[in-house]
């Protein structure tokens, strides 16, 4: 593959490399649970929803914004994704995307990642590193 062809791909799933790099600046300087979250939704996005470089640009962004203001509020992290984050991530994909199938799998490893992100919120402990 070519570094054009490379570089068209890249482009297509993460959108341009620029707001891509802003977007990912942003979600570093979130607090360790907030971004084990953003983190989480970003890998299960990448892997299962069908992908349109400006649409996931937008999206990412909106992820951001999301989880940053949520930050600033200190809203829980269950309060943001709810009891089950498949269904969040999925509800709010679909406003950049037209779906498709996800295995279980991914399902299960979305929700122990924000199980684990949102350990004050349950009880649970949090195992994430900061």
């Amino acid at each position: 593959m070519s570094d054009v062809e490379k570089s068209g791909f890249i482009s297509k799933v993460i959108g341009p490399k620029k707001r891509w790099r802003a977007y990912k600046a942003r979600s570093r300087r979130l607090p360790a649970n907030y971004r084990t979250t953003v983190e989480a939704i970003e890998r299960y996005v990448m892997y299962f929803v069908p992908t349109d470089g400006d649409s996931n640009a937008s999206m990412f962004e909106d992820l951001a914004d999301l989880f940053e203001q949520a930050a600033a509020n200190r809203t829980p992290i269950r309060e943001v994704v709810g009891e089950d984050p498949v269904e969040f991530v999925e509800a709010f994909v679909q406003n950049y995307s037209e779906g498709g199938y996800v295995p279980p799998r991914a399902r299960k490893r979305l929700t122990d990642s924000i199980d684990r992100a949102a350990g004050e919120d349950t009880g649970k402990e949090d195992t994430t590193a900061s």
